[in-house]
Order: structure tokens, then sequence, then C-alpha cells
């Protein structure tokens, strides 16, 4: 037949459209022409398709080969089309014949001798082509990300000569069985390894159990970045949908998607020289920043002050949202975003201010002028501002290992209220919306008071009073309370530290 029809998807932010890519030879000069928005790589696949045809002993058409990729507004890129073309040529030339294409989708970057090469952006492909219904072809090197999204759906070839002995069913291809891939061994940092700083990691382990952002305020060498680093180690374990909605955001970006970090919460720490589009993503043509890189897992900031004032301000609608739009004119892009923020800062410019130390030589104005490049309304969105001291003397450095508790035994505690979490309002206690507060956070009477004493007395926002509620909520989850006490007010109270700082 002179014209054929066969299925693949681009790569859209964390979507993969369907493209319908339709080839049609007709006699005339011979010659190839792409349309339908093709960018300069998809335009260069006619030469690469040409000698892969060649070299996988079949005939390129000396006609006019006309290849349209639909819908015609979509842009399209890379050299993932190079397989569904190549298979679209040698069926609308005859070469090949096929009963039924339509169950199929494909992609994959051609060599000139008809080998197949991995593409980029695999897992997004993997959950369209699932939800379609229709088997996925692609390269043997992208089968095994492939296969951890869309189970028993995933034909793996190494070459084009393979794909065509498949549809023509000469020589059908196998389903891929995924390896064993994931491993088990628990390689995160352990909380065994920070001595003291009691109230410190009391802190981290509510931040843990409740989703919750935390900045810590201390000296430098108080314990800051290690206690941070070890905050995945004590994260509750990611779900199977959890786990696919982060590999998907790995594998549109530059860096890829690592197998072996699969249902690992990732742990981003971006220096503070990093810009607000390394941060939250952009570009001419879109990619994810950090804190989407960061989706499900710890967005680590330290030095915060030293970030760009701009940088820091770009923070705080994902902060809310859980999701960045990047728009373009030519194209909008949306990202998730729901990562939990860690940030540390010293107390002034010299790091001492406050400490036993006797070592700042800051004046009043250079402490509140450091403390001021932080914005109002961005310190208002963290749960949770602690402080971090340097440790009473140096004998706490050798507190023995039976006094501190291991990661291990931390997260079952926060495994255990997070399930309680997720059980009473579908998810943890950080995102619960102003309906769900009133629900599941009322207080009696004297807890009322309490907290309305005390956001009279420190002048907080409607904001503030809603994270406190939360944060007292996932206290008392911690402890398996049906219902909030004034002691959880007031030990979440204790954990706005910035908020009492004027008072």
């Amino acid at each position: 037949m002179a014209l054929s029809v066969v299925y693949s998807r681009a790569g859209v932010g964390v979507s993969a459209p369907l493209v319908t890519i339709e080839v049609h030879i007709s006699n005339g000069l011979p010659g190839l022409s792409i349309v339908g928005l093709p960018e300069t790589s998809v335009k260069e696949s006619k030469d690469r398709v040409r000698g892969a045809i060649i070299n996988s002993n079949f005939e390129f058409p000396a006609k006019r080969i006309i290849i349209n990729l639909a819908p015609a507004d979509l842009p399209k890129e890379g050299g993932r089309f190079d397989l569904p073309i190549a298979i679209g040529i040698l069926l609308a030339s005859g070469q090949i014949q096929a009963a039924n294409t339509e169950v199929f989708e494909m992609l994959g970057e051609l060599a000139l001798s008809g080998a197949l090469r991995e593409v980029s952006g695999i897992l997004p492909v993997a959950l369209q082509a699932q939800k379609a219904n229709r088997q996925l072809i692609l390269p043997v090197d992208n089968a095994n990300e492939a296969s951890l999204v869309c189970k028993d759906e995933v034909l793996a070839a190494d070459s084009l000569l393979a794909v065509c002995q498949h549809i023509s069913g000469q020589k059908p291809l196998r389903f891929y069985q995924a390896e064993d891939k994931i491993p088990e061994k628990d390689n995160h940092l352990n909380m065994l390894d920070v001595k003291g700083q009691y109230q410190a990691r009391r802190a981290m382990e509510i931040a843990a159990a409740g989703g919750h952002s935390i900045l810590m305020v201390g000296s430098p060498g108080t314990g800051k970045t290690m206690l941070a680093s070890r905050l995945p180690g004590i994260l509750p374990e990611m779900s199977e949908s959890e786990a696919a909605e982060a590999a998907v955001v790995q594998s549109i970006s530059a860096q890829g998607f690592e197998q072996q970090n699969w249902r690992k919460r990732a742990f981003r720490a971006p220096h503070h020289t990093a810009s607000a589009v390394a941060l939250v993503g952009g570009g001419s043509n879109p990619k994810p920043g950090e804190i989407s890189l960061a989706h499900h897992g710890v967005l680590f900031l330290d030095e915060l002050p030293e970030f760009g004032r701009h940088v820091l301000e770009v923070l705080r609608e994902p902060l809310e949202s859980g999701r960045i739009v990047i728009s373009r004119a030519a194209r909008q892009a949306e990202y998730p975003a729901s990562f939990q923020m860690v940030a540390a800062m010293n107390p002034c410019p010299c790091g001492y201010h406050g400490d036993k130390s006797g070592q700042c030589c800051c004046t009043a104005e250079q402490v509140t002028r450091y403390k001021n490049k932080i914005s109002g309304p961005l310190m208002d969105r963290i749960d949770m501002h602690i402080e971090v001291p340097r440790l009473e003397n140096v004998n706490q450095l050798s507190d023995k290992a039976e006094s501190i508790e291991a990661s291990e035994q931390i997260r079952e505690r926060v495994q255990t209220a997070r399930n309680l979490q997720i059980a009473r309002n579908g998810g943890c206690n950080a995102k619960m919306q102003v309906k769900d507060i009133e629900v599941h956070c009322q207080l009696d009477q004297a807890s009322q008071q309490f907290l309305n004493q005390t956001i009279e007395k420190l002048k907080l926002s409607n904001r503030a009073y809603h994270r406190i509620l939360k944060l007292a909520r996932t206290i008392a989850d911690l402890e398996k309370q049906e219902s909030i006490g004034v002691k959880h007010i007031a030990e979440a109270v204790n954990y706005r530290r910035l908020d009492r700082a004027g008072h």
C-alpha cells in the first residue's frame, strides 16, 4: 500500500502525547519530506533512517515520500521517531506486511547499521501506552526502565530487522522480563551518627512524620547538615504511585533515571549560587528543576540567606500548591513539586550570634539585615523553625550509642504516624486543606484558648495558625492520640522559633 500509519509518543513535560506517523509514497522525483513541526534532530532522522533501511537488507524507495507527524501543532524533537518512521516507510512500500499496527506503539533511535539505541524520557511513554492498552516496542536498553511501570507489555528489540520480523509475524519478540534490579539494602545515612541535639532530632522526627518543612538555625559545625542528610533515612517508604511519579520526573530530566533509585526518596542539595531557573525549571525547552527532582523527597537548602532573594521567592507558590507551571510564548509545561523543604542558616553573617563562645562581632543592624534576606511570606510558609545550639561540652560527642536511637527505630514510629494520616485524610498532615483542618484538628476549649492567646501575642498570620494546627496534629499522631491537647499545641508553637524572635 502507498499509505501507512504507525503510532509513537512525544515528550512534553511529564506527559507523553500520542503522535500518529503517516507515511505516503507516490510517484515523482525521489525525495523525503517530514512535516508536523519537527525539530532539527527529527529532520535529520531521514539520513539515519535511510542508512538503517539499506543496511538491514531492505530497499529505500526511490520515490516521493511524505511523512506527517500528527498533531501538526505539537513540537517533536529527538531521535525517538526514527524507528516508527522507518517502519512506516517499509509498510507503505510493501516490503513488510502487518495485519494490525494499531496494537503497537514504538520509539527508538536508529544507528546507521540498523541497531536500536536508547532514548530519554521513557517512563511517561510506558505509562501512557499502558493506559491506551497498546504494546510498547522499544530498544533493549530502555526495556528495564519501562518495565517498572508497564508490566508484561514491553517488547524489547535490538534492531530494525527484529521489529520488522515481529510485526510481520515471522519471528515474534518476547515480552521483556524485568531483572532483579531493586536493591533491598538500606544505604541511607543513620541517625546514630548524630550525638546530642535531642531537640533537633525530635523536630526531624516530627517533620518526617507529617511531611513538614523545617528551618534549622545555628552556628557553624553544630550538625545542621548532618541532620538534614539523615532525614531521608527516617522518611516513610514510598508507595508505588509515588515512586512512579518521582521516576517520571527524573526520566525526562537531563540526568535521566537510574534504576537503583526506584522507590528511594530523592535528596537534592543545590548550591546557593543556583539560579531561579535551576531551582524551579525552565529554559527555551522547559526542563524540570531541583524542586521537581525532589518530588516526594527532600530539598535541602544550606546557607539559606546566601541564595538570591528572587531565587527564594520562586519557592513560595510550589510550597503551597505542590506543582510548578512554566509558561513560555510557544509552550507551557507543568511539573509536580511536592517536596519536603529542609533549610539551614547561621544566625548572623559571622555565624556566632548568640553562641556561648562569644565570638560574634556583628552589629545589631548586620544581624537584622542578614535575617531580612529571607522574606516574611517565605518564612511564614515554613512549618518549623528550630535552633541547633552548640553542644555544651565535648563529652556529648562521645555519648554511648545505646542512648541514641537508630534511623530504623525512628522510621517505625514515623511510618505508623503516616499510616494514621493516610487512613484519616488520604495524605500527610502537611498537605491538609482548610476543610480537612476543620474536621481533623478540632480543639477542646482549653487548647483553643491557649492557641488564641498565642496567636494574639505573637501576631501570627492565618497561615501560621493553620500550620501550627497541622504540626500539633502530627505530634498527636506520633503519640497515637485521637485528639489534640494543650501539650501538643505548646510543642508546635515552640517550633515557630523565628515567629518569637521579636517578643
